[in-house]
């Protein structure tokens, strides 16, 4: 049989960085898999949040989901604190809404009224993208015949 390691059997998009420059001991992994499609949809948010409308309520639950349920998903390196974890999710996700803050604003002053468009479709091709490579990553590592 093949040997697969539970890495690429859960196909876990991983970048490890280093606490420091000079140690690489010590190197915190960080999963790429939700964190663009969370910044692209607080983007969204922060880009209609002026208007309150069930679908700004669902949009708001939905962020909060992506805030937290990613930590519980299976994961074969050292889980870190929960509360750090979270610290920067909520970071990315409050830069995100800056961001769609920001373009809200320019958006036909400065830019065109088609930008509006732009934070809803980088969403769908980050998720395209992830989906992509967690299906990559499971076929990629088939048991030997």
């Amino acid at each position: 049989m093949q040997n697969i390691s539970t890495r690429a059997m859960f196909a876990e998009p991983t970048l490890l960085i280093a606490a420091s420059e000079k140690s690489n001991e010590s190197a915190i992994p960080f999963t790429l898999d939700t964190t663009f499609v969370l910044f692209f949809l607080a983007m969204d948010l922060g880009l209609v949040s002026l208007t309150m409308s069930v679908a700004t309520v669902l949009q708001v639950a939905t962020l909060v989901v992506f805030l937290v349920v990613p930590y519980f998903l299976p994961f074969t390196g050292d889980h870190q604190d929960f509360s750090r974890w979270l610290v920067g999710r909520i970071v990315v996700g409050a830069v995100g809404i800056t961001f769609g803050l920001m373009l809200g604003q320019a958006i036909g002053t400065v830019l065109p009224d088609a930008v509006r468009f732009v934070p809803m479709t980088l969403l769908i091709v980050a998720a395209i993208i992830c989906c992509n490579v967690q299906i990559y990553g499971i076929l990629k590592h088939r048991l030997a015949r």
